[in-house]
């Protein structure tokens, strides 16, 4: 199994889970193959970003949604489709639980895998 991070990027945001606030995502588009199949998945995971140091990541306000699975190896086509909708998808994944990232805002630069 090769998971690997086709992007990831940080991002301030507006969040309360477990009686904790959370004031930053991690955002990934994450491509796992494994014998001859390949699955993109679109995750958050939010954490408290306390300071401007404070870049923990906690996994208990993590969310993650399958974008497509089959037959088939990494596609540049496939994964530039997916990264135009990323941030509407993961808007989609987290709406029923109140959160925003704040896509205005990001944290870090972008991270291409």
């Amino acid at each position: 199994m090769a998971e690997i991070n086709v992007y990831q990027r940080y991002f301030e945001a507006d969040f309360e889970y477990n009686g904790v606030k959370r004031k930053g995502a991690a955002v990934w588009l994450i491509s796992d193959s494994e014998a001859g199949n390949i699955k993109y998945s679109a995750a958050v995971s939010f954490f408290p970003h306390e300071d401007a140091e404070d870049y923990r990541i906690s996994y208990d306000a993590y969310f993650s949604q399958t974008l497509y699975e089959g037959k088939g190896r990494r596609s540049k086509k496939r994964e530039k489709e997916l990264l135009e909708t990323l941030s509407e998808t993961i808007d989609q994944l987290i709406a029923s639980e109140g959160a925003k990232v704040l896509w205005d805002k990001p944290l870090t630069d972008e991270r291409l895998g």
